[in-house]
Parts: C-alpha cells; structure tokens; sequence
C-alpha cells in the first residue's frame, strides 16, 4: 500500500476592498506583495499561496483617487468570504463612509467570522463605524488618528505604530505601512524566508516592526527649509550620546542662542529640547529591535543618562517599560496582540 500523499495548501483567498476615491497605493501595494509571493512559490514548484480578488459594493470599474481605475470581479457579501480581507482607505473617508454604508454593515456582519481583516490607513473608520475595534487597539494614518479617537473613544488609537495586530484585526498607517502589513501576513502564513524575497524585490525593508514610529526623525531633517537648520538636525542624529544644550547647538550654528532657538521652532516645529527627546526616543526604539543588545548599552547609544531615564521616558510616552516594548513590539514585529 503506498504512503498517503499530503494534498497541496489551497490558496488564501484574499479580497482588497474598495470604493469610489479609494486611494490606489493602498490596493496596489498589498496586491503586489501577494502577487511576488505567488511568483516566488512558482519557483520553488510550490501552488500560489494568494487568491486575490478586487471586492466592492458592486461589480464593475471603482474610480480611484489618481487616474486609475480597478475592476472589481466580486461583490461584497456576508455569505461569501474570503479568509482575508483588506479594506483600503480614502483621501475623503468621511465622504467615502457616507457613501459606503453598505461597507460598514457587511465589515460588522463579516468581522467575527472571517479569520483575519484588516484595513489600512483610514480604512480604520470602516471598522470603527462598524463598531469591530471597540476595547482593541488600533492605528491610522497620523493625520486622522485624532478624529478616529474622537469619533470612536472606545478604541485605543495608537498614533505613532506602523501597524497594529488585536487578535484577527489588523489597522496600519498610511500607503507604504500597508506593504509592511502585506509582508508581515506573508511572514505569518509562509515564513520569514518568503516575505524577505518579496521584500528584496519589492526594495522595502523587512521588516518596520509595527511599533515603529510613523514619524522619523530623519524625514523632519528632510523637510526643513533651511540648509544651515537641516545640518544642525543630521549633527544632532549623528551626537545623541554627548550632552547637547542649546548654547551649543548655537554655536555650531554660529548664531545667537536666541535666534537660534526661535529659527529652530519655526522650521522644525518643535524646541531643540523637544527634537533631541524625540531623536534619543526613536534611536532606543530602533535598538531594543537588537534582542541581544543590554539596556544599559541601548540608554548609552541613545543618549539617555541611564536606564532609569529611559525607563521613565518609555513609561510617559508608551505607558510600558522598555523590556516590555522589546517582549511585545521589536520582537513580534505587530503593536499590539490580544
């Protein structure tokens, strides 16, 4: 009698939600993770891993906000669900959920019983509205993370995570961080090899750990006008360790330490106090993702005095300690889980 063979994994069928405006990064971004993922199990004379379907209110071409159009194959029904689903979000959310009633209804309908959902940047108003993030957390893209707290108080918004995991939800920030969720349902479904040849190939990082921030330092440097303002930014990520006071920032940049101080609030919109704090946050964040690293190393690359202030830091802006950020976030990859 011959051995029993294992029949192949059907593939995970996956629908991309969208309506009128939505905006189309957002849809083509994860439908281009999937489709790497399939070509790369191809290769390896694997069956795809992903169907994926375009799903609207009704069939037909869905206008997006650029030039492009999608043609959605499958109408959305709460008695024919995929394993996953992906709401996109909207440049016009409000107009998009006045309009997409018939979203919000099937989201609440098809929440408890699909296996995983996720929407991404404002796509989260769908799920709220539907009332499937009340008591979980949840992010956004920064913009509207404050109207989502406010529409929705029950949920914990989390304004700074890329992306966010409670339980079968998953929100994300805005255009790029939903690649970084596409990536980390391929890292779930088929391991972290896979997901990092999509991600080479795709030229993305593998993987921005959910809990990092939306903001970075860096792309704040970017953004100031002034040349002269922008080097002090890039001197200040390059020294976090020393001890930087104003005086000597102004000096660097050979002005006084009153128009420095006022020059750097206008173009950076933050004190040079509240820029270093904000740099030595996201530095230690970067490095708790080192598992191997010791606390003590992180607080000194960082710039803190000691663990104690990181610690202190870390309690004030995330209400956990820094071991327990690395436990739940750098090592995980998600924000939250439960």
């Amino acid at each position: 009698m011959s051995a029993a063979t294992t029949s192949p994994r059907p593939a995970t069928a996956i629908d991309i939600v969208v309506y009128p405006g939505f905006k189309a990064m957002e849809a083509i971004g994860p439908m281009s993770v999937f489709e790497y993922a399939n070509v790369h199990l191809r290769r390896d004379g694997k069956p795809d891993g992903y169907d994926v379907r375009i799903a609207a209110m009704r069939t037909g071409h869905v206008p997006s906000d650029t030039l492009m159009s999608l043609h959605a194959t499958k109408a959305l029904d709460p008695l024919a669900l995929p394993h996953t689903a992906i709401v996109v979000g909207a440049r016009d959310i409000h107009g998009a959920l006045a309009e997409g009633g018939a979203i919000v209804d099937w989201v609440a309908h098809a929440a408890p019983r699909l296996p995983r959902l996720a929407a991404l940047c404002s796509g989260a108003f769908f799920l709220g509205a539907a009332g499937v993030l009340d008591g979980k957390a949840a992010t956004t893209h920064w913009s509207v993370a404050e109207r989502l707290q406010r529409d929705h108080p029950d949920i914990a918004v989390d304004a700074d995570a890329i992306f966010v995991r409670a339980g079968n939800l998953w929100t994300s920030a805005g255009v790029t961080a939903g690649i970084d969720l596409a990536l980390a349902l391929v890292e779930e479904d088929f391991g972290k090899e896979l997901a990092l040849q999509v991600a080479t190939d795709m030229v993305v990082y593998l993987k921005r750990p959910g809990g990092q921030s939306q903001f970075s330092a860096h792309l704040l440097s970017e953004r100031t006008a002034r040349p002269g303002i922008r080097e002090i930014q890039k001197w200040i990520l390059d020294n976090l360790h020393e001890r930087l006071s104003v005086a000597q920032l102004a000096q660097k940049a050979m002005m006084s330490e009153r128009h420095f101080a006022r020059l750097f609030l206008q173009e950076v919109g933050l004190s040079t106090q509240e820029f270093i704090a904000a740099c030595r946050f996201e530095r230690a964040r970067q490095l708790l993702a080192d598992v191997g690293l010791p606390l003590k190393t992180v607080a000194a690359r960082a710039g803190f005095n000691g663990e104690a202030q990181m610690r202190r830091v870390f309690q004030k802006r995330m209400g956990i300690a820094p071991t327990l950020y690395r436990d739940r976030f750098a090592t995980t990859g998600v924000a939250a889980e439960g």
